[in-house]
């Protein structure tokens, strides 16, 4: 989720995935896929910066929890397929 500002300098959480696009007439518009308009403080370009810096966030969060090492309970069944088997732990960074 991304941080924007409505017109009356309301702050709210928005899913950028939902975004069909955005429109500057002059303030920017949001629209979603579903059609829903929002108006918003930012501009366009501050917009798509935030839009990026949140997709980046996600592929480096990713792009860590595949080289983290898998880890190994002692009390899990040792047979050949669970050797083959990769467990990623799953957890949250303060967020």
């Amino acid at each position: 989720m991304i941080l924007v500002t409505r017109i009356n300098g309301a702050v709210f959480a928005l899913n950028p995935d939902l975004v069909e696009r955005a429109d500057c007439t002059p303030d920017t518009v949001i629209t979603l896929v579903d059609g829903t308009k929002y108006v918003i403080a930012e501009s366009v370009p501050e917009f798509i910066d935030s839009v990026r810096q949140y997709r980046a966030a996600l592929i480096a969060q990713a792009s860590r929890l595949e080289t983290e090492p898998p880890t190994t309970h002692s009390s899990a069944p040792s047979s050949d397929d669970d050797a083959d088997a990769k467990v990623l732990p799953l957890h949250r960074n303060g967020r």
